[in-house]
């Protein structure tokens, strides 16, 4: 994460107080569990939450397409439904959306979210009715995927949910039942910042061709 260069903490230090911070942990708290790395204070991890700007994430400047597609999570003792939406040159994550459900009416909230920040472009899916019927609403284009969007959004999806399935024996949350689930969307966009970050620094022949993130 660029806006994180040149500070005196490393970086994985500074990802893994915001990830305990995005998992509800108090400003104190963190600073206290990252003594085994590096001694900072409650206030140095407030200015690295602050300088954590998730709009930041989503701001591709050339976009060729939408390929999207869904899958179900489970967070807590529930299932939910994570879109994701990537850019097929650099295999780059656009958006991401969660929802309860899976239906036309979330399909459209969702693109208005691309469209919001990348414009219209083509959508590409795997066929689902929700997603021609808001297009249509939407005045986008929709086009089913080819066998290489097919493959690129198929294994970026499965990246990403391997990924999040592992977080902390499914998004445990101090909320109860009045969580919000904003612990789950601050982890998933700090999972795409990292995400892209490092993507984009990967020339551009691996990431079409099969190459990945090592964990």
């Amino acid at each position: 994460m660029s806006i994180y260069y040149g500070n005196r903490t490393p970086t994985f230090c500074i990802m893994y107080a915001l990830y305990l911070y995005f998992l509800s942990l108090s400003f104190r708290s963190t600073s206290k569990a990252i003594v085994p790395f590096e001694q900072r204070s409650h206030v140095a991890v407030w200015k690295w939450v602050q300088r954590f700007r998730p709009d930041r994430i989503y701001t591709r400047k050339r976009v060729a397409a939408f390929v999207i597609d869904e899958t179900m999570i489970q967070i807590g003792n529930d299932m939910a439904w994570l879109w994701i939406a990537i850019e097929p040159v650099n295999s780059t994550i656009l958006g991401a959306y969660i929802s309860m459900d899976r239906n036309m009416l979330i399909a459209e909230a969702f693109l208005k979210t691309l469209v919001k920040v990348y414009g219209k472009h083509t959508v590409y899916s795997d066929g689902g009715t929700w997603y021609p019927q808001a297009c249509n609403f939407l005045g986008l284009t929709h086009r089913l995927h080819s066998p290489f969007e097919k493959s690129i959004i198929e294994r970026t999806i499965q990246y990403f949910k391997d990924r999040t399935e592992g977080f902390d024996d499914y998004y445990p949350c101090l909320g109860g039942n009045r969580c919000t689930l904003l612990h789950v969307h601050n982890w998933i966009k700090l999972f795409i910042s990292v995400y892209n970050s490092i993507n984009s620094i990967k020339p551009s022949s691996y990431r079409l061709w099969g190459g990945g993130i090592q964990s």
